[in-house]
Formats: C-alpha cells, sequence, structure tokens
C-alpha cells in the first residue's frame, strides 16, 4: 500500500514511521515553514495533572505519555539513540495551595490507570527548591516520578531519518492535493504527480490553506507562542523536572545547562513570525514569578511557533466524510508534543485499515 503524508513536524513523521514499520510504502512532503510547532514547542509529557475532563481528550493524553518509552525505544532499534526524551519527574506547583489540593486529587484518582506516571509525593517548598533551584522560595509542589520532556526538534528529526532507513522517500516542497473521483489519488508535488492508494495531512496550522482548493474547510487557525530559552554554565539541569505552575505557562530544562520558559497564546496575529517586545515580557514575568533564581542567566534563544488550534479546542485525528482515502490529523494545540507521536500511530492504523489502539469516532475531522 502506498501513502502520501503531508507535514513532517512530530505528527506527521510519526505517522510515516509507524507506516513504513508496518511494511506501508511511503512519500513524506515537508515544505519546512518558519514557525512549526514542532520545531518551537518546548515538550512536557505529563498529562496527568491536567485540568482536561473531556474523557476521550484525557485518553489520548494519557495514552500519548503511555507511548512514548515503546517508541524511544523502537527508534533505538533504528539506530535513533538521542531524540531529546529524558524521564526526569514532573512539578506541579501552582500559586493558590488549593489549586495544588485539587491537583493532586486528579493525580491520585488517576494513578491505578497509569502506573507509568510512577510515585506520586507531595513536597514541601524546601524539598521542591532542591529539584529546581531557581524556584520561589515558598512554593509547595507535587511530585511525579513519571512526567519526561522531549525536544521536539530531535524527535522530529529522528523520526524521519529512521523512516528514510525503512525506505520511506523524503520530499521537500510544496504538496497539492490531487482529487479523483471523489477519493484523493495524491499529490503533485514541483509538477510530479505522486498517486497514492491514501494520503495523510498532517501540516498543521497550515493544513487548511492545503485542503481549501479542494473544498474542504479545516475548522483550525495558529494560535503564536513566543518562547524563551535561559542558559547557566554553572548549573547541571539535566535531570531538573518539567515544572508545571498549572497557568498557561510551564517551565523545563534541557541537558545543555537550559531552562525553557513558555509561552505567549496568542489569537489573531495569523502567520506574523515575530518576536515582540511585549511578548518578551509576558514569557519572562511569567517565568519570574514562578522561579525568581532565573534572573541571573542568559537570555540565549527565542523561539516562534504556530500552534494549530481548532476552533473547538478538540483534536481532529481520523477520514474525511465525502473523501474516501483522505485522513487528517490535526488541531492538538499545546498539546502536541505529548499528544503527536502517539497519534500518529493510530493514524497510520487508520490509514491502513486497521484497528486503532483507541477509538478515533470522538476526533473525527470537522
Amino acid at each position: 500500500m502506498k501513502i502520501v503524508v503531508i507535514g513532517a513536524g512530530v505528527l506527521g513523521a510519526s505517522t510515516a514511521y509507524s507506516l513504513v514499520r508496518e511494511g506501508a510504502s511511503v512519500v513524506l512532503v515537508d515544505r519546512a515553514d518558519e514557525g512549526r510547532a514542532t520545531a518551537a514547542g518546548a515538550g512536557i509529557v505529563s498529562p496527568w495533572g491536567s485540568r482536561i475532563e473531556d474523557p476521550s481528550v484525557y485518553a489520548l493524553l494519557a495514552g500519548g505519555a503511555r507511548y512514548y518509552p515503546e517508541l524511544v525505544a523502537a527508534l533505538a532499534e533504528d539506530g535513533e539513540h538521542d531524540v531529546g526524551y529524558r524521564r526526569v519527574g514532573a512539578l506541579i506547583a501552582p500559586d493558590d495551595p488549593a489549586e495544588l489540593d485539587a491537583a493532586e486529587r486528579r493525580v491520585r484518582a488517576r494513578e491505578r490507570e497509569a502506573p507509568e506516571m510512577g510515585a506520586v509525593s507531595r513536597l514541601s517548598p524546601a524539598e521542591a527548591k532542591k529539584l529546581f533551584p531557581p524556584l520561589r522560595d515558598d512554593l509547595a509542589a507535587l511530585h511525579v516520578a513519571g512526567g519526561a520532556r522531549v525536544n521536539g526538534r530531535l524527535l522530529a528529526a529522528g523520526l524521519c531519518r529512521a523512516a528514510a532507513r525503512r525506505g520511506a522517500r523524503i520530499i521537500e516542497g510544496t504538496a497539492e492535493l490531487i482529487l479523483r473521483g471523489g477519493r484523493a489519488a495524491g499529490v503533485s508535488v514541483a509538477g510530479e504527480a505522486i498517486e497514492a492508494d491514501c494520503v495523510v495531512v498532517a501540516a498543521g496550522a497550515w493544513a487548511p490553506a492545503l485542503l481549501a482548493p479542494a473544498g474542504i474547510r479545516l475548522s483550525v487557525v495558529p494560535q503564536r507562542g513566543q518562547i524563551l530559552h535561559l542558559r547557566h554554565s554553572g548549573f547541571d539541569t539535566r535531570l531538573w523536572p518539567t515544572l508545571q505552575p498549572l497557568s498557561s505557562y510551564y517551565l523545563l530544562a534541557f541537558d545543555d545547562s537550559r531552562v525553557v520558559i513558555g509561552a505567549t497564546r496568542e489569537h489573531g496575529v495569523g502567520f506574523d513570525y515575530r518576536l515582540t517586545a511585549g511578548g518578551v515580557a509576558e514569557v519572562l514575568a511569567a517565568g519570574f514569578a514562578t522561579a525568581p533564581g532565573l534572573r541571573d542567566w542568559t537570555l540565549h534563544e527565542m523561539r516562534i511557533g504556530f500552534r494549530p488550534m481548532a476552533t473547538d479546542e478538540r483534536p481532529m485525528l481520523g477520514p474525511v466524510s465525502g473523501v474516501e482515502s483522505l485522513l487528517i490529523g490535526n488541531g492538538m494545540g499545546p498539546s502536541g508534543l505529548t499528544m503527536g507521536p502517539f497519534s500518529g500511530s493510530l493514524l497510520a492504523a487508520a490509514a491502513l485499515g486497521r484497528k486503532t489502539g483507541l477509538s478515533l469516532e470522538a476526533f473525527l475531522p470537522r
């Protein structure tokens, strides 16, 4: 079976990799747009304290966290040993003690069905600060040992290389959908027509423009996120836990003495690829409010990403009604690095006509 996947962010790359592992012939087409959410996002993989109550959406989040060790092991078998994934634990540290109590109740209620979350413990401010030294002195926290973080850029690149080693063809360019007789028959890239049995569109915030000429209106808009990276050579950050204040902001560390603070959630700006003075100030203020010890760190890098936001804020996964052999993966918003790899495996199963590990009924494209 020949399948074209459009988009090589973490969702599309995972779909392509899952397909070639199942023996499909795959062509992965990517335009490498500036502002791809995968390349900009900071990947916290710790969904168990989430306020999300919708059982289907939470199941996708939890499935994403559960799937990572399996994926990392498979990539290692295919020669990809460094994809930026590490189980470092997670700190949930809101300002309000009542919010911390509520978060602990949510985590404890989900504990039985998620053994991968590991040990859960309540930490005093001093204990929490020992794990994340720049943290405010007065913040107690909930520690979830199974929390992890992932580097989206490394992961997507590793997935693409592993897929290519297994025979996937990777093309850089703009794909145009070919419809014939009410079905997706392939794509055209730079004048080359590529026939396929199925097309999977995982083009993020750019997908609506790709689908519009085919008369398909996808309810997805870009949400700009501005994300800041700080560095301090005096700290070994490799094992620092991720930090979730349970606001729209978060902090996490990477191996190279780096801490990431994210992120703005800006609507109505389109694909305006700019860091703004207000956005930078907003992110720094939020980061310092939780971790004032970062004030003396060096501002190392600033990234911009356009999250694909469904207008009803629900992910989309599965076949398109009225167009045979066309599947869409989109609308994961700020949770793409948690959901994306698992969602790619689900899309691959659906494209091959196989039963998916999680029902896609709640996520059919709208």
